[in-house]
């Protein structure tokens, strides 16, 4: 047994030595994959806006610039996109989108964004659902939904609000709304294919009065229904 120990020493370190040299081979030669919604170049930039929708049947929108929290706190090269869409009786859903660049950091866990405003995650109500689109073709896309609660004054009364958090990540061929599927498939197309992919993530948030969580998330499934398929390009139309 004790003649073994040096052997498999040995045998670990040429282990981690070509991984190493696998994944600095990887890294060296990797090329930024394509982006899984439609873009345009900003002027004077090497970043671009991702182009979510103006118009959307039942809403009005208006562009809203990223706060300089993020965009201080996030890789240089990282690409947005972000509108308030508002109907008629004051509903209201800020949806947003945050594109990376060449650095993989530009996309986090998004509860920790979430938790870090103040909102409290339900975890036990929070879960995979699947909202059916019909554009370009019948599929059904995954999204996490989060529950999240938050106190807050108004009026000087001490009010409780939910908001209703729904995401998930795209980049050129692939849809997921797990966080850890989306690193996986990134390893593996970085060391296979030498492809770093351009991951997307794309958030749909709207705020209510408790009790009215699934009425919520019932209106947020049709403002996906009609606005994902003007900006995201997965899954592509049949040719």
């Amino acid at each position: 047994m004790n003649r073994l120990k040096p052997v498999l020493f040995v045998t670990v370190l040429v282990m981690i030595g070509f991984t190493a040299a696998l994944l600095a081979h990887a890294k060296a030669n990797q090329r930024l994959g394509a982006p899984g919604v439609k873009t345009r170049e900003l002027p004077g930039s090497k970043n671009l806006e991702v182009l979510l929708p103006e118009n959307v049947p039942g809403f009005q929108s208006k562009w809203i610039a990223q706060s300089d929290v993020v965009t201080n706190m996030l890789p240089r090269d990282t690409s947005y996109g972000q509108r308030l869409y508002k109907a008629d009786d004051g509903f209201q859903v800020l949806v947003n989108t945050v594109l990376m660049g060449s650095s993989r950091t530009s996309i986090h866990e998004p509860q920790i964004c979430l938790t870090a405003q103040g909102w409290a995650i339900n975890e036990a109500v929070s879960h995979v659902e699947n909202v059916h689109l019909e554009k370009p073709a019948p599929y059904d896309l995954p999204v996490m939904r989060l529950i999240a609660a938050r106190q807050g004054e108004v009026n000087g009364q001490l009010v409780e609000a939910r908001g209703i958090y729904v995401y998930w990540f795209v980049d050129a061929d692939r849809c997921t709304a797990i966080h850890s599927h989306r690193m996986l498939w990134t390893v593996k197309d970085v060391v296979l294919k030498s492809v770093l992919d351009r991951w997307a993530y794309v958030s749909f948030f709207s705020v209510c009065a408790p009790g009215q969580e699934e009425a919520t998330f019932d209106r947020m499934k049709k403002l996906i229904a009609a606005a994902v398929p003007e900006f995201q390009l997965v899954p592509q139309a049949a040719k």
